[in-house]
């Protein structure tokens, strides 16, 4: 027997058409700097927008069919609407991060076949550097008061430069979005390729409405009255889904484009007052030493969700405590759309005993299923207790990589995508990740989580940041080497960092290696590089002092 339900394709033009119909009221704020009024767009007329840009594209710039058209932009209005109108005129969004090295953007937007750049003006430098490399690029159009003679000048006579602002005007506000199959792809990601090339994740219709979905639900917490501080970048793993979730359940949305320093964001959360918040650990370790140090009103914040690497829980602490704002763990992948569960304590436990499960990346929902698989291959119980790597599986989550390269295959198992992290899952569903399995150190055949000595570096109140590598030992194979970041006029010696570990890791577990630097060198999207870290120690360039 089959259903009666009517067979309604899942389209982000369906969601363009919902949020600025039914939610046509709420807004986008673009952050300005300089003390000027952010800009402000509704919802109304961001739809309006999406539909100049469509008509643009196909009448003057020629995109037909499925071509990609990539993004090289701050998080603003102008790249919401292109998030919005790429996807439901039938192309496919290519949103390009920035911070990759140039030789890799240049990479990615030729794998990926860009016909045309957007590009934010104050990113004119950076594209025109690169944009010779990038031959299948036909159009650029520049939003903003930008360099467009350098653009010109790079494109040597293949590439014609449009400016945003004329493209769209006189256009018509409304678009035929045409009916497309909710499997075929709409907007496209590369991992941030700390080893070998980044590679593609092409996200479908009906995944991006899927996950959208979640985010709206109570546990991810998005609603119709939240207004959200998107901090974390629309140009890696599509901005968490906040954009499209945003736009199905009427979220205001706060863009602070290119101002992701402490202060103009303090300045944002006492201003525009949002209740919710999204970045990693490295936005937020930042913003709690201005907050500490400076009078901030940030009574409307009631939650922030970290994610990207874990957060030391002494962060989590410091934010409930001095500023009455609950840090939320959320965990994923560019892969998985990238959200693939939250850390809210189950009903029914007290306050303290919640804090064991907020420590955790949290449940993962319905849609997500996960397993943990021993080195053996074998799949180890959900006890809480068994170590190995995570595996999941599910409607939002890459089965392939686009074009499906070969060295890729190691990436997938039995239907399963192999995350690379290592840890546990509860039998109540929880996830606790120990560290990368590239990561881990292997100290005498035993296993040290890196995460788990970084954390409770952190916990120490004269340590701003701390990132923990492997190091070659003769006797036990390997030792871990501790990198630290002290506070501003802190001090700390390594006799005093390994008594403050003591009885809070193993005392096997304590490292002997030291050495003090002035920042953990980042990743393309703010993790710890510690591949950096590696070269560092192997090319000499470390201090390192040894302390048994």
């Amino acid at each position: 027997m089959r259903s009666t339900m009517m067979d309604v394709p899942l389209l982000v033009s369906r969601l363009l058409t919902h949020g600025s119909t039914v939610h046509g009221r709420s807004e986008v704020v673009t952050w300005t700097g300089d003390g000027a009024a952010p800009r402000r767009m509704s919802y109304q007329q961001v739809g309006a927008a999406a539909a100049q840009l469509a008509h643009a594209l196909r009448d003057d710039l020629g995109v037909t069919g499925d071509q990609r058209v990539a993004t090289f932009m701050w998080n603003n209005a102008e790249h919401l609407v292109a998030y919005l109108a790429v996807p439901s005129m039938g192309a496919v969004l290519h949103t390009l991060n920035i911070r990759l090295f140039p030789e890799q953007i240049a990479y990615v937007a030729e794998h990926a076949g860009d016909r045309v750049v957007i590009v934010d003006a104050t990113l004119v430098p950076l594209l025109a550097r690169v944009l010779p490399q990038m031959s299948t690029v036909e159009h650029v159009v520049l939003v903003g008061d930008g360099d467009r003679e350098a653009l010109v000048s790079a494109g040597g006579g293949r590439v014609a430069v449009h400016e945003w602002s004329q493209l769209l005007r006189g256009k018509p506000d409304r678009y035929d979005w045409p009916e497309l199959d909710e499997r075929d792809a709409a907007a496209l990601c590369y991992t941030s390729g700390t080893t070998g090339n980044p590679r593609g994740v092409a996200y479908s219709h009906r995944s991006i409405w899927l996950h959208s979905m979640q985010v709206c639900s109570v546990d991810f917490g998005l609603s119709s009255t939240s207004r959200d501080l998107l901090i974390v970048p629309m140009f890696h793993a599509m901005g968490w889904g906040a954009p499209y979730a945003a736009f199905m359940c009427g979220a205001a949305l706060i863009m602070p484009d290119r101002f992701l320093q402490a202060a103009p964001i303090a300045e944002m959360i006492a201003t525009q007052r949002p209740t919710t918040a999204a970045a990693v650990p490295t936005i937020w370790t930042d913003l709690l030493a201005y907050l500490d140090s400076h009078e901030v009103d940030t009574s409307s914040l009631e939650e922030v969700v970290v994610g990207g690497s874990a957060c030391p829980p002494a962060l989590m602490h410091a934010y409930a405590e001095r500023h009455g704002i609950n840090v939320i763990h959320a965990w994923g992948m560019t892969e998985m759309s990238p959200l693939g569960s939250i850390a809210r304590a189950p009903a029914g436990v007290s306050e303290e005993e919640g804090w064991s499960y907020r420590y955790t990346q949290g449940r993962l929902p319905a849609p997500v299923e996960g397993r943990i698989v021993g080195p053996s291959g074998e799949v180890m119980p959900n006890d809480g207790k068994s170590v190995g790597e995570l595996e999941v599986r599910g409607p939002w989550i890459t089965g392939s990589y686009l074009g499906d390269p070969a060295e890729a295959a190691e990436k997938f198992h039995d239907g399963w995508l192999r995350t690379g992290d290592v840890g546990t899952l509860s039998a109540d569903g929880y996830l606790t990740l120990t560290d990368r399995a590239k990561d881990v150190i292997k100290s005498g055949g035993e296993w040290i989580s890196s995460v788990e000595l970084e954390n409770a570096l952190m916990a120490h109140p004269a340590v701003l940041e701390a990132c923990v590598i492997g190091v070659p030992d003769e006797r036990w194979g390997e030792r871990p080497l501790a990198s630290v970041v002290l506070r501003e006029g802190a001090t700390a010696d390594p006799a005093e960092l390994r008594e403050f570990l003591e009885g809070r890791v193993a005392h096997w577990q304590v490292p002997e290696h030291w050495t003090f630097i002035e920042a953990v060198p980042k990743t393309s999207v703010g993790k710890f590089d510690k591949k950096q870290l590696r070269a560092a120690y192997a090319e000499g360039q470390l201090r390192v002092s040894t302390t048994r």
